[in-house]
């Protein structure tokens, strides 16, 4: 199934940054070699992702994976990279739940050794739902396997968030609250809503985004909850598994205070950014998988807590994606690998599933 070519990640030499990165890990562990450096054509286009081994008599061999932040010279998705805030948020998550959060070994705040700041975990081995193509399409292992099988991650990956959202003590990761006035939510959206003003500045801007923010209004709940810890980039697609068990819990930047259903509407939509888009080409996808009427119950049923307003939580997911999706275009823009339509909006992928979301028809008939 033909796709755009995948857009530029990153400006960097990945034998340069293999060079700067044993230099680096000698001065911490004197005699160490950093052996077998990869970077996996899967990277983001957020912070880089290095893998390699630790070759040292104590320990004779150590699995690694670096998180460095993206390269500015890139075109960044994000205004800002705080590894400081990553590192200390699965360094907590570690601390105080049962998730398998990969244990973090060293924070590098200095951008000398490498350019940017970065932090260094173990690696752990596993398999993860591609989302290139999407593990909605034909030919993946999640998509071969039984509706059985995708029911046990199903319900393990709902647990996830269940367990995350009921064990952190929320004083603990005061350092996520965000600025502002007003409650978490309030301050969530205000957040994202600067995000979007950066995305666009000096570029044209989004109608459909817009009256995305105007609705929410519209639908603000009357008692948007007390804040949990999010992990905020909360979907299958940051997990590691081992069969269909989760083995490892990844990508801790979008981590910050709010509202339950914040995690969820991100988990239900992005699940249903794939299937849309899967089902556009003409195959069936996988209707039957993480529905949110099952995200919900099972969430209920492990909590206690019954979630609430997810019209508005999956329309602020489905706009919060929106807005990543025109700063990726952009990108591909400045990079000479697309043009500006005569209607922004449609470089957004799911505009159509946004604006039916915005209009109240996107869940008719469809949970």
């Amino acid at each position: 199934m033909a796709m755009a070519p995948r857009p530029r990640t990153t400006t960097r030499d990945p034998e340069d940054l293999a060079r700067r990165l044993t230099v680096w890990l000698d001065a911490r562990l004197p005699g160490a070699k950093a052996a077998s450096v990869t970077v996996p054509a899967s990277n983001g286009m957020s912070s880089e992702t290095l893998l390699f081994d630790i070759e040292h008599p104590e320990p004779p061999l150590r699995a690694c994976a670096l998180r460095l932040a993206a390269d500015p010279a890139a075109y960044t998705v994000f205004p800002v990279y705080d590894m400081v805030r990553q590192f200390r948020t699965m360094r907590v998550v570690g601390e105080r739940t049962d998730l398998p959060v990969p244990r973090v070994l060293w924070l590098e705040e200095d951008p000398g050794p490498l350019g940017a700041p970065f932090f260094v975990m173990e690696r752990v081995e596993g398999r993860v739902p591609p989302d290139v193509m999407p593990y909605t399409y034909e030919g993946n292992w999640l998509h071969a396997a039984s509706d059985g099988e995708r029911e046990r991650l199903e319900a393990a990956s709902i647990g996830l968030l269940a367990r995350l959202h009921d064990q952190v003590p929320p004083q603990e990761v005061r350092f996520l609250e965000l600025p502002g006035e007003g409650d978490a939510l309030r301050r969530h959206v205000t957040a994202q809503r600067a995000y979007y003003d950066w995305v666009v500045d000096g570029v044209a801007r989004s109608p459909l985004i817009e009256s995305a923010f105007d609705r929410l209004e519209e639908l603000w709940p009357a008692e948007p909850g007390p804040p949990v810890l999010n992990w905020g980039d909360a979907r299958i697609g940051n997990v590691v598994y081992d069969g269909f068990e989760p083995a490892a819990v990844l990508d801790w930047e979008m981590a910050a205070l709010a509202p339950r259903e914040v995690d969820l509407g991100w988990t239900v939509y992005l699940h249903r950014f794939f299937q849309d888009l899967t089902t556009s080409f003409g195959q069936r996808g996988l209707p039957g998988f993480l529905r949110r009427d099952r995200i919900e119950a099972r969430y209920a049923e492990l909590t206690g807590h019954t979630p609430r307003d997810m019209d508005f939580h999956t329309l602020y997911a489905a706009l919060r994606h929106a807005v990543v999706m025109l700063r990726v275009a952009y990108r591909q823009v400045h990079f000479g690998e697309a043009v500006v339509p005569a209607d922004p909006d449609t470089l957004i992928l799911h505009h159509g599933s946004l604006r039916a979301m915005v209009q109240g028809s996107y869940w008719d008939g469809a949970i």
